[in-house]
């Protein structure tokens, strides 16, 4: 009598070609970081739009924006559904690989392709406006806005993926970032865009010397902050992360003061406050690893010797 081999409970599935399957999907955060994705191509069709075509919010009075500011704001609500996914994962006890495969992908079109689309839509169309230079100059900024914009976004996606395989799962590990973060990348690129077109033309008149000014300095200086902007995103530079430091445990009252007031300007001015909250951040990473590089190599001097003190 021929005796065939035990079987298992799923079928005969051979070793070797065994398959791990998604088991369960967490709803909510996974349709809060699918919302992130949404928004990041909802402001990819805004800014593909003709950066003169206005829109008026009927919701709100006296709302009227440009479509690359829609854009810009489209990317920030990507922001808000970002920092919402992960906290709901963790008050439900849902989280999981797949969620963050899925909170990176979401992330690389939401601050990788859409702010450097949006860069680009703008620093184009205004070198079309001002006719700068010949004919030939133009071209040739238009393939240096544009490599500006695809390393930005390359950098956005290494910057993604390197984050997926250094991460680690413990939430309370993650005071600070290696390189700086991606959603605090696109808030510079996109604060810039946001504060272009709706506080520059109120603040100086649209005939004067220094409007036009300003304008070529965006054409010129925009598309470096964005390059910068994406070289640190792939640093090996420390940042570090506000909502853990911040915003858990006992504070001082000098932090709380801070919050306070960073409150106030956001209330006053949401553009301004976007400008200034971002590109400090930013500038806050460089400036303390090049003061923490020069303490380090003055610790590690050596001490001259006894005999060469003598002599």
């Amino acid at each position: 009598m021929k005796i065939s081999p035990p079987r298992s409970r799923r079928g005969t599935i051979k070793p070797g070609r065994k398959k791990r399957r998604l088991k369960y999907i967490a709803l909510l955060p996974s349709f809060i970081t699918l919302m992130n994705g949404a928004c990041g191509f909802i402001a990819i069709v805004f800014a593909s739009r003709s950066p003169a075509l206005g829109f008026s919010l009927p919701f709100i009075r006296r709302a009227y924006m440009s479509s690359l500011s829609l854009a810009g704001f489209m990317i920030f609500m990507a922001m808000v559904a970002d920092m919402l996914d992960g906290r709901v994962a963790r008050l439900t006890r849902t989280t999981s690989s797949f969620g963050g495969q899925l909170d990176s992908l979401s992330d690389a079109i939401s601050f990788g392709i859409a702010p450097a689309f949006l860069m680009f839509r703008l620093v184009d169309s205004q070198l079309e406006l001002l006719k700068i230079g010949s004919q030939s100059f133009s071209v040739i900024a238009g393939r240096g806005i544009l490599f500006s914009a695809i390393l930005y976004a390359m950098c956005a996606v290494v910057r993604l993926a390197r984050f997926n395989v250094e991460n680690e799962e413990d939430e309370s590990a993650h005071m600070s970032f290696s390189g700086l973060p991606s959603p605090a990348a696109a808030g510079v690129v996109v604060s810039i865009v946001v504060f272009h077109q709706q506080l520059l033309q109120r603040i100086t008149d649209e005939n004067s010397g220094i409007l036009h000014a300003l304008e070529i300095f965006t054409v010129f200086a925009f598309p470096v902050i964005t390059l910068i902007t994406g070289i640190l995103m792939v640093s090996r530079i420390r940042y570090p992360h506000l909502f853990n430091q911040l915003l858990r445990g006992k504070k001082s009252l000098p932090t709380l003061l801070a919050i306070f007031a960073s409150g106030i300007l956001i209330i006053w001015n949401i553009q301004f406050a976007m400008v200034i909250g971002f590109c400090g951040f930013t500038l806050f990473g460089i400036i303390r690893w090049i003061f923490m590089g020069i303490f380090r190599k003055s610790f590690h001097r050596p001490k001259p010797s006894s005999d060469s003190a003598g002599q």
